[in-house]
C-alpha cells in the first residue's frame, strides 16, 4: 500500500491525528481506493430525472471504470460495463438518447435497453444471422448492481459489502418525516474539475468547524448553533436557527440545515423549510475531482425563475469559497513538511469517522 497507518491508529490522545498528506496526493493510493473502496461499496453515480425518457443512456466512471446507465422501457434504470461484447469498443461517450437499441459504431453490434445482444450482423460471414454455434444469449452487456432511491442513482462495482436497504437505512432514519418524493428539482450547478482530492470535498461537507470562517459573506450559520451527526455510516453535521421560515432568503444561508453524507461519496444538504442540495462527486485522480450539485424543493413551491438564479448564485459562491479552501489544502499536502494534521475532539468527529472508514477499507486490501 505503500502508506503507514500506524500513527492514525496508534494516537490515543483527544487530538486524533488524521490522514498522512500522501493518503490525498498519491496516485498509487488513488489506485488502491479505487479497487478496495469504490470497487465494492454503494456509489452514488447520477440523478434518476437525467434518464426520463426510454432509450436514455448516461456514461460515468466508478473506480476508473466506463459505466453505462440506461432507461429502460419501464424507465427503471440498468448499469452496466460500457463496453462492447465484440471487441471492449466503448459504446456510449456522451448522454444521449439511443432509441430501443444500443449499437456498437464499430460493427454495429446492437443490444436491448435490458442488455441484451439483439444483433451481431454478418459475425459469421456473408449471412446478416449469426453462425449457428454462436449462441446470442451469451454475448450480453456485462450488468452491474444497480439501484435507484428517490432521484438518485447507486452503483457497485462488486459484490456489495451491505445490502442497498442497509446502506440507505441510516440516511432513511435521518431524513424521518420528510417526503422526498414529493421533490421537484429545480436547477443544476456543473462545477466541472476541481483542483483537489475527492476526500477533501466530502471531509470538508461532512465538518461544521469551518462554516463561519470561509462563508462570513455567502452565510450566516454562527458555530455555536452547530452539532455533529454521526448515525452508522451516515455522518455529518447541523445546525439549528430560529428564523421566520417564510422568510425569502437568497442573498445568504441563515436556515436551520443538516448536512448528510452516506460513506463514501452521497452528499444531501438539508436547508429549511423545504430545500434540499444533492451533490456529486465523482473522483478523477488523486488532485482532481469532478463536481454538480442539483438542487430540489417541495412540488408545490411556487418559486419563480429570478429566485431559481438567485438560488443557483448563491450556492455557486458558496461552493466556489470551499473551491478555494479545498484546492489550496490540496497544494499544502504536496509540502514536504505535510503531515498528519489533528482533528477538533469536538466538530471534526464526523470527519475522523468517515476518515476510519476509509482506512479500514484500505487496509484489508
Amino acid at each position: 500500500m505503500g502508506i503507514d497507518f500506524q500513527h492514525f491508529w496508534g494516537n490515543d490522545q483527544a487530538f486524533k491525528a488524521g490522514l498522512p498528506a500522501e493518503a490525498y496526493t498519491s496516485s498509487a493510493f488513488f489506485e488502491l481506493e479505487s479497487r478496495a473502496l469504490f470497487a465494492k461499496q454503494w456509489v452514488f453515480v447520477g440523478y434518476h430525472h437525467e434518464l426520463s425518457r426510454v432509450g436514455d443512456v448516461m456514461p460515468v466512471t466508478v473506480a476508473g471504470q466506463p459505466i453505462l446507465l440506461v432507461a429502460d422501457e419501464a424507465l427503471d434504470i440498468h448499469g452496466f460495463h460500457n463496453l462492447c461484447r465484440h471487441r471492449c469498443l466503448k459504446l456510449v461517450e456522451a448522454p444521449k438518447n439511443c432509441g430501443r437499441l444500443i449499437r456498437c459504431p464499430y460493427h454495429s453490434w446492437s443490444y436491448r435497453l435490458n442488455g441484451q445482444l439483439q444483433a451481431a450482423p454478418y459475425f459469421g460471414g456473408r449471412d446478416i444471422a449469426p453462425p449457428r454455434e454462436f449462441e446470442i444469449s451469451d454475448f450480453g452487456l456485462h450488468q452491474i448492481e444497480c439501484r435507484t432511491w428517490h432521484d438518485w442513482i447507486f452503483v457497485c462495482l462488486d459484490k456489495p459489502e451491505l445490502t442497498f436497504e442497509a446502506f440507505i437505512k441510516p440516511l432513511e432514519r435521518q431524513l424521518e418525516g420528510i417526503a422526498l418524493d414529493e421533490l421537484k428539482p429545480i436547477g443544476s450547478i456543473d462545477f466541472g474539475e476541481v483542483q483537489t482530492n475527492w476526500k477533501a470535498l466530502m471531509e470538508n461537507f461532512i465538518e461544521p468547524y469551518h462554516v463561519q470562517f470561509v462563508h462570513q459573506s455567502t452565510t450566516s450559520q454562527p458555530l455555536v448553533d452547530h452539532f455533529t451527526v454521526l448515525d452508522e455510516h451516515c455522518l455529518g453535521s447541523g445546525c439549528r436557527i430560529v428564523t421566520d421560515k417564510n422568510a425569502v432568503r437568497t442573498a445568504t444561508l441563515a436556515v436551520s440545515s443538516r448536512f448528510l453524507t452516506l460513506f463514501p461519496n452521497f452528499v444531501i444538504g438539508l436547508y429549511e423549510p423545504d430545500q434540499i442540495g444533492v451533490h456529486l462527486n465523482t473522483p478523477l485522480s488523486a488532485d482532481r475531482t469532478s463536481q454538480r450539485r442539483v438542487i430540489y424543493v417541495h412540488k408545490d413551491n411556487p418559486i419563480n425563475d429570478a429566485e431559481i438564479e438567485q438560488t443557483k448564485s448563491l450556492w455557486y459562491r458558496v461552493h466556489k469559497e470551499d473551491h478555494e479552501i479545498c484546492e489550496r489544502l490540496q497544494k499544502g499536502r504536496h509540502s514536504m513538511r505535510a503531515d498528519s494534521g489533528i482533528l477538533s475532539p469536538h466538530w471534526e468527529t464526523s470527519l475522523r469517522d468517515f476518515q476510519e472508514r476509509l482506512v479500514r477499507s484500505v487496509e484489508v486490501a
